[in-house]
């Protein structure tokens, strides 16, 4: 096994060191140079750096009930960014990890995929680049994506055509300094979906690397988050089916992780060589060393009641719980350390990245499912899930029932308030296990975040440094990050918080 976990570190190692150079090759040529994009190579290497190196699992982890205010003890590279992101308040730092990094190298990767659909355009009938053309309108469609569902509410048919969203980029930019507008957050929607559906039709699977890029499932995978976003669960559905062909072979087997060591499970969990992985990215982060000693984070305040609870067979769940009281974790991510100074020996971390896996388009599904009422499918894939994340798991005993859900995942009123309606207590009960499932499979990586802005779920915790509770509304307008400082001054609206 260690034998195996050394060769693993060896081959991300080096996709990382290629990812990373591919990218700042492109970055450090001459203007003149870098006009003369004339060949399919030339196309791949621009395609290559259309993947956001920002990293938001500390800004989405910590906002999220995920977090518990812990003792004020450990070293953290920014103690600042962790109270401002706990407290849900404007953060105008721009380095590594704060909403500002996020957007600048997000807009930057926009850029990226801008100027090689451009270049695409300009070699038309020279070269077969359909392949790249749909790689940069996935990646172009992904990274709005995310930006709208940080900066904009989240989507609602009722208010979206007059929400705020984010500037909408379809062009490389030409001048030094750019005007931009906000879209609506309606309109964004629209562009995604538009890109989404235009690049499926056209990708191709990588031979190299290919988990380090959008391939089919990956776009199948950004479809079935998409379309749950807009409520469209007869969508969700149909893509998850596209690349769902034996869920059970397909999702992170967590009972297998429970013979690896620390290590060897930071090292196996974001690697591109792990199975249920679809597309995983190199982020400039240090996430990797942080997640677990931030301020901030998973205590003995709310690890029982997520980890040790709600297992419908009264079992123990696989997610194996390391650290202290103050600081539990579950192993996650490992860095990579890049030197730019080798005499100083600084450097910058960074941080792999699971954007997609098979786990999250299983629950999906298993969501839609559940909305449409069809709860014999939704029994079938949460028992695919359960059987992987459930120690001592017997496949002939241990099934979940539609009395077992209901029984243990009783309904709150007004707990879960979507734009849509719920049909009955039947319905929201299996949302709140699904919910508990996706909070637990992805803990420390953010996806919480977003699951509490769908379904305005408010949020009240202890702030231990004011000694005071601090609250989060339903419909707080906190939930929406401020538009980075910068680009207020270069006049985009602000959001109103």
């Amino acid at each position: 096994m260690k034998k195996i976990q050394t060769n693993i570190l060896k081959i991300t190692t080096i996709i990382f060191l290629f990812l990373i150079i591919s990218c700042d090759d492109y970055l450090s040529e001459l203007p003149d140079n870098r006009a003369e994009i004339d060949s399919p190579e030339k196309i791949s290497g621009l395609v290559t750096g259309a993947y956001s190196e920002g990293n938001y699992q500390l800004m989405a982890e910590i906002m999220s009930d995920n977090a518990t205010s812990r003792s004020n003890i450990r070293s953290y590279i920014n103690v600042f960014l962790g109270e401002q992101m706990f407290t849900w308040s404007t953060s105008l730092a721009d380095d590594q990890d704060t909403p500002t990094f996020f957007w600048s190298n997000t807009y930057e990767a926009i850029a990226q995929a801008n100027q090689a659909l451009a270049s695409i355009k300009e070699l038309e009938g020279q070269s077969n680049l359909d392949a790249q053309k749909g790689e940069a309108l996935l990646a172009r469609a992904y990274a709005h994506f995310m930006l709208v569902n940080f900066w904009g509410k989240h989507y609602n048919p009722t208010t979206s055509e007059s929400d705020l969203g984010i500037p909408y980029v379809t062009e490389p930019e030409t001048a030094l300094i750019q005007s931009y507008t906000r879209n609506t957050v309606a309109e964004v929607y629209d562009l995604v979906e538009k890109d989404l559906l235009e690049g499926m039709d056209l990708i191709q699977d990588r031979e190299k690397n290919a988990k380090f890029h959008f391939s089919k499932a990956a776009a199948n995978a950004f479809a079935t988050r998409f379309y749950q976003y807009k409520g469209d669960w007869v969508e969700v559905i149909s893509y998850a089916n596209k690349i769902l062909t034996n869920p059970k072979s397909q999702i992170r087997d967590l009972l297998a992780y429970q013979n690896l060591s620390y290590s060897q499970r930071t090292l196996q969990y974001s690697n591109s060589l792990e199975d249920s992985n679809i597309l995983v990215s190199s982020t400039m982060s240090w996430w990797a060393r942080n997640f677990w000693r931030t301020n901030y984070g998973l205590s003995n305040l709310n690890s029982d009641a997520i980890f040790e609870a709600d297992n419908p067979f009264g079992k123990g769940w696989a997610y194996d719980i390391f650290g202290s009281v103050e600081g539990f974790n579950l192993p996650k991510f490992d860095e990579y350390f890049k030197i730019t100074n080798q005499s100083a020996g600084t450097g910058r971390g960074f941080t792999s990245q699971v954007l997609f896996g098979y786990d999250e388009v299983l629950l999906n599904r298993a969501e839609a499912y559940a909305m449409l009422e069809d709860y014999t499918n939704c029994l079938k894939d949460l028992n695919d899930f359960l059987s992987k994340k459930t120690e001592g798991h017997d496949s002939a005993t241990d099934v979940l029932t539609e009395e077992m859900v209901v029984n243990m995942f009783p309904v709150t009123k007004d707990e879960l308030t979507p734009f849509y309606s719920f049909k009955d207590d039947k319905q929201i009960s299996f949302i709140n296990a699904i919910l508990k499932f996706r909070q637990k499979e992805f803990y420390h990586e953010g996806v919480r975040w977003f699951d509490v802005r769908r379904f305005n779920i408010a949020i009240k915790r202890y702030y231990r440094k004011e000694d005071r509770d601090v609250e989060l509304a339903k419909e707080d307008l906190r939930k929406q990050l401020q538009i980075p400082e910068s680009a207020i001054n270069f006049g985009l609206t602000p959001n109103p918080r």
